[in-house]
């Protein structure tokens, strides 16, 4: 029965990690149908991942105190209906909200998986064998989103990209009941309050970072939405302190490593997620390849992905560590990052794209289940819900935020390139490599982060 449930947990937690990426191929047939702009198209991924992160920790708390089943179902129940609302939207303004929606339903469904994930393996051989599945199951979601929404695209529409998220929902609604325990629940309060000033706080903060890129860093709105943000955190940090039940106790800072293990956890996906933005752009705008083709480009990332994770992470971190798994990861992304920064305007898929992929897949195979490790090694059992809505919050956070951040700067380049250069096509080329660098630097950091304040090897 675990291992049944383990598996509809891991379908769940594909379809949480694919929402992310599978809209990444279908971007451009969106940006023509709904009249995006090239900044305005990660909103249909920071839409998703700011209501996601936002809520990721109110949504640990609720596991904690009504049962991770309930909440887990209640996640479905919202992305599925989210699913149907951004598979017939007809504006702008209605597909960034559907993804909210979904992002809200997704918030609800992780941190409830992985707490089952948690309290149902115990045994450390056996928690390292489900968390090569679960790892894949996340690692794989993002690839294979890529490769689905090539697939949609091109011989459907981009509507489905968001419609095939329903059958997959009702199937697990139907099975939950049946394969996964109640678990436990305790006596407490939620607080709406922290919940509510964080989530503004973060999405002011994306927001204030993405509008940089028309209204400058040192405009008005820039510094006065940055600074409405940093005043909302403040707020939320004071009252933690002084409630009796609240969102985020910050005694759970103490547990070694979980400071670190997030901050690393920030950077990994802030690093990750441009890597997949920035690459299906530069198949697509740059060297001219389908959406089918673009999503095919980068299946062999996939299949490392799944069977590093599934065949050789968790013995590696049995032998040698979380530490050590961890630190090679980062390396290894790093390295792919580079080599993406050299991608010319004439590459090709031998020599451009598949080595960089690989070595990016064994990175992340390598990196992502340490740095969750990391981060809740130390947890109590009553403290695992929140410990899970913690670290993913972190890699959600960590994802928009890197996103908005690197999309600002590639555009900069861009539009500084473009202005002297002979071609358009040299400017899109300047700014992709660019964002590719940018990423690097930020997963470099979370290895020498990993190195000097992860305290444990195993």
């Amino acid at each position: 029965m675990r291992w049944s449930a383990l598996f509809l947990l891991c379908v769940a937690q594909f379809i949480v990690i694919m929402d992310t990426s599978i809209i990444g191929v279908a971007l451009p047939a969106i940006k023509a149908d709904l009249g995006y702009t090239q900044t305005g198209l990660q909103w249909i991924f920071n839409a998703y991942v700011i209501f996601f992160g936002g809520f990721l920790l109110l949504a640990g708390k609720l596991s904690d105190l009504f049962g991770a089943r309930k909440i887990f179902m209640w996640g479905f129940v919202i992305l599925t209906l989210a699913s149907l609302f951004a598979g017939l939207a007809w504006s702008e303004s209605a597909l960034n909200t559907a993804r909210a929606l979904q992002g809200l339903g997704s918030a609800f469904i992780a941190p409830a998986a992985l707490t089952m994930v948690m309290s149902m393996f115990t045994n450390p051989q056996e928690l390292g064998k489900a968390f090569g599945f679960w790892g894949a199951a996340a690692a794989a979601g993002g690839s294979a989103g890529v490769f689905l929404g090539g697939v949609i695209t091109e011989w459907m529409s981009w509507e489905w990209v968001f419609l095939i998220n329903i059958p997959v929902g009702l199937l697990v609604l139907f099975q939950a009941p049946k394969v996964l325990l109640k678990g436990t629940t305790r006596k407490g309060s939620v607080d709406i309050l922290g919940a509510i000033t964080a989530t503004t706080a973060l999405v002011l903060m994306v927001y204030a970072i993405v509008s940089a890129a028309s209204t400058g860093w040192m405009s008005l709105k820039t510094i006065g939405l940055l600074g409405v943000s940093l005043l909302l955190f403040l707020l939320f940090l004071g009252t933690q302190n002084r409630k009796k039940e609240p969102l985020l106790p910050l005694t759970i800072f103490k547990i070694p490593n979980l400071s670190a293990g997030n901050i690393i956890t920030v950077l990994l996906a802030g690093s990750w997620i441009p890597l997949w933005f920035f690459l299906n752009l530069y198949l697509q705008q740059v060297l001219n390849y389908s959406a089918f083709n673009s999503g095919l480009a980068l299946l062999p990332m996939t299949i490392v992905i799944m069977i590093v994770m599934v065949g050789f992470t968790g013995k590696l971190v049995m032998k040698y560590g979380f530490k050590a798994n961890l630190i090679a990861g980062l390396l290894f992304l790093t390295a792919s990052l580079v080599l993406f920064s050299m991608a010319p305007a004439n590459g090709t898929f031998m020599l451009t794209i598949l080595p960089a992929s690989i070595l990016a897949a064994i990175g992340m195979s390598l990196a992502y289940i340490p740095s969750t490790m990391a981060a809740m090694s130390g947890a109590k059992p009553e403290e695992m819900g929140l410990a899970s809505g913690l670290v993913n919050t972190s890699y959600q956070i960590g994802s928009a935020l890197g996103l908005a951040v690197i999309v600002v700067i590639a555009a900069a380049k861009t539009e500084a390139v473009t202005a002297i250069a002979v071609t358009p096509q040299d400017g899109l080329v300047a700014g992709f490599q660019t964002a590719f660098i940018a990423a690097a630097l930020l997963s470099g950091l979370a290895a020498l982060i990993t190195v000097f304040y992860i305290k444990t090897t195993k």
